[in-house]
């Protein structure tokens, strides 16, 4: 096939395309060129994962079939943080995700075998992930003080609500880890605001204050402006 008539069979693809999504009103919207600020969200999220592979990579050499692994384990990482609540059930913790828009749910990784066999390439895996992990605690600790502002210290913010959806602050939480909890119960202090609140998570109920919980970047009719 010629270039011509390649170039023919990828117009028609497309207006196929674009059609088939115009009928489920999808339309696509791109930045102007040498504009990556017009990204906002994503554009910060692209900027954080090459701030942060820079760092965890260094002066390492990858083969092309190790930099692939790492590069799609940390796509896994920046896909599976949570965006706003599943549903409007308080029964529910699952949150949405990047991986639901990608896959139809949440991205989950698989436990890795550990082996003390002297096998070719394990010390290379085994570097490989220990990348993983540095970019996951150093990309996750970014993300959560960004999503966790200090604005209550200069504007009064509106108190979190029973049945909400939040984020648990663990640093010890594993890649593509996100404790979620429901607030229960909400304990206003003398004043009347809230600072202490009882959570529900799948397996325990616990006691926090609002300082340890981060509600979820993107908000839904139902939640606090």
């Amino acid at each position: 096939m010629n270039s011509v008539a390649c170039f023919t069979s990828l117009q028609h693809s497309c207006r196929t395309s674009r059609a088939a999504l115009a009928q489920d009103e999808i339309y696509w919207v791109f930045n102007p060129p040498r504009a990556p600020h017009f990204g906002g969200l994503w554009e910060a999220a692209v900027k954080a994962f090459k701030s942060h592979l820079k760092r965890v990579v260094g002066e390492v050499k990858l083969t092309f079939e190790e930099f692939i692994t790492l590069a799609h384990q940390i796509e896994a990482c920046l896909n599976s943080r949570p965006l706003c609540p599943l549903s409007a059930d308080p029964q529910d913790l699952a949150a949405l995700t990047p991986g639901h828009f990608l896959v139809g749910s949440a991205l989950m990784s698989i436990p890795e075998p550990y082996t003390e066999e002297n096998l070719d390439g394990v010390q290379r895996w085994r570097h490989t992930t220990m990348m993983r992990n540095h970019f996951w605690r150093r990309w996750q600790k970014e993300v959560l003080q960004g999503m966790q502002l200090r604005q209550k210290w200069y504007s009064t913010r509106p108190d979190v609500k029973r049945g909400e959806l939040v984020l648990l602050t663990d640093d010890l939480q594993p890649p593509q880890r996100w404790p979620l909890a429901r607030i229960e119960e909400t304990h206003p202090g003398p004043d009347g605001h809230v600072r202490v609140v009882t959570l529900r998570t799948p397996t325990t109920t616990l006691t926090r204050p609002i300082a340890k919980i981060i509600r979820l970047p993107i908000k839904t009719d139902d939640s606090s402006e």
